[in-house]
């Protein structure tokens, strides 16, 4: 039985959470289209690398060139926006959002240590003229600025805007499931940039008319829920997005990128932290409702991939390519 979505069916239905986007789009000379954007997802509304939260990630394929991972992996622990982009663009997103955290506080890299900015990224040199480098560090503070807890704009827009998925276009989509059990009740949301998939393996294999194909693609799937979870809880919610991705017919390509990204709002983390012990209270792994939110991982990735189809239009980009709208 389905779990019951959130008002927005959007990862900002999780309190805190807040999206933003950059679009560009422009036809410049000889068939070149700058087709590209860039999103910010804000765990919450403060200051992120003075309030961290805990998170976990899992790369399903590692065909990708995403930052700030290792550490991630490693402490266990988001202190940034979590940004994303198009492939070639990583390094200017990093840049602008270091330039934001910079300005926001004036102790990294002087009184305490350096941050560590996490940025993921889809190829979307199909439609977008990606040796361009269209995206400056300006468009990254700017989707950070523009980031609201408003139902997030969905299909060709910010990152989203020149990727494709499944030969139809892709870009952003986003869904959210409600869990409720022994009176505790948490929000899951998803937000994924979908650039991935033949249509071959998926709802479209019946089609009559078959879309062009693609080059290989990859997905960004980002997770969200105020449910109490540590990192390595976070870590297994995750791991649980390739079942999502299985159900539109994702089969891990080789040369796709599949990296899920997942973080709580719940059990903050001071940077200048009081004393050498915490405690913090979770969800018990053998309890009944972590099987709810596996399940809410697995509906609200899937959906968000569908959507992200539903929601796009048709869009010309470099070369005279046109990427049609899913029949959806």
């Amino acid at each position: 039985m389905a779990l019951p979505r959130g008002e927005k069916n959007c990862i900002t239905d999780v309190e805190g959470v807040k999206v933003g986007h950059v679009t560009l789009y422009e036809k410049l000379e000889e068939q070149e289209v700058i087709c590209t954007g860039v999103t910010a997802i804000l765990p919450h509304g403060g200051n992120l690398f003075q309030e961290k939260v805990p998170a976990g990630c899992a790369v399903l394929n590692g065909f990708g060139k995403s930052i700030g991972l290792v550490q991630v992996k490693e402490l266990g622990r988001i202190e940034s926006p979590i940004m994303l982009t198009n492939t070639n663009s990583v390094g200017a997103v990093y840049h602008g959002t270091l330039q934001y955290l910079l300005k926001e506080n004036n102790d990294i890299g002087d009184e305490t240590s350096t941050v560590n900015i996490v940025v993921g990224e889809c190829n979307d040199g199909y439609l977008n003229s990606i040796r361009h480098l269209a995206i400056k560090p300006e468009h990254a503070i700017e989707a950070i600025e523009k980031a609201t807890a408003e139902p997030a704009e969905e299909g060709a827009v910010g990152a989203g805007k020149g990727m494709v998925a499944f030969g139809y276009k892709g870009g952003i989509g986003t869904s959210s499931r409600i869990v409720s059990m022994d009176g505790e009740t948490f929000t899951v949301g998803c937000l994924v940039l979908s650039n991935y998939g033949k249509p071959e393996h998926s709802l479209f294999a019946n089609l009559e008319q078959k879309p062009k194909n693609a080059p290989e693609g990859s997905i960004m799937i980002i997770l969200a829920t105020d449910a109490p979870l540590y990192d390595r809880q976070l870590t297994r919610l995750a791991r649980r997005a390739a079942a999502g991705l299985g159900r539109t017919g994702s089969i891990l390509e080789n040369g796709s990128g599949d990296i899920a990204i997942a973080f709580s709002t719940k059990n903050r983390s001071s940077h200048y932290p009081q004393g050498a012990v915490e405690s913090l209270a979770y969800v018990r792994d053998d309890h009944p409702i972590m099987n709810k939110l596996f399940q809410a991982v697995v509906e609200t990735t899937e959906e968000a991939v569908i959507r992200s189809l539903k929601e796009a239009e048709t869009t010309e980009g470099r070369l005279g390519r046109v990427v049609e709208k899913a029949p959806l």
